[in-house]
């Protein structure tokens, strides 16, 4: 699986890249948990480049987003295609999140 890390100053930007179902899932997932552990816990997930995902990488997700809100943060995603939006939606998990048009306004939403 590919990830793209764009630094915007104290603030990293991850793209992932293509659909996220089954190995590609659980990567994505082990992905957030791994960054998690780091001591930056300022990034956002550009889903610009991802057309669908399962229930793996949703809860990969979703367990980041519960991670972050016990340190008083939020999990900031940008471009979220209209699949996936369905799915953050349809399964009621969407309060859990930030949801940014484009990375430039989810970077200054840490100011």
């Amino acid at each position: 699986m590919k990830i793209d890390r764009q630094s915007c100053g104290t603030v990293d930007v991850f793209t992932p890249f293509g659909t996220l179902v089954d190995e590609e899932a659980d990567k994505f997932a082990k992905f957030l948990a791994e960054r998690l552990r780091s001591p930056n816990h300022r990034f956002v997930i550009d889903l610009s480049e991802v057309p669908y995902m399962d229930s793996v990488a949703l809860e990969g997700l979703a367990t980041a987003a519960d991670e972050l809100e016990a340190r008083s943060m939020r999990l900031r995603l940008v471009s979220v295609p209209p699949a996936c939006r369905e799915i953050f939606e349809l399964t009621g998990i969407s309060p859990q999140f930030e949801f940014f048009e484009d990375a430039e306004q989810a970077v200054r939403s840490f100011l």
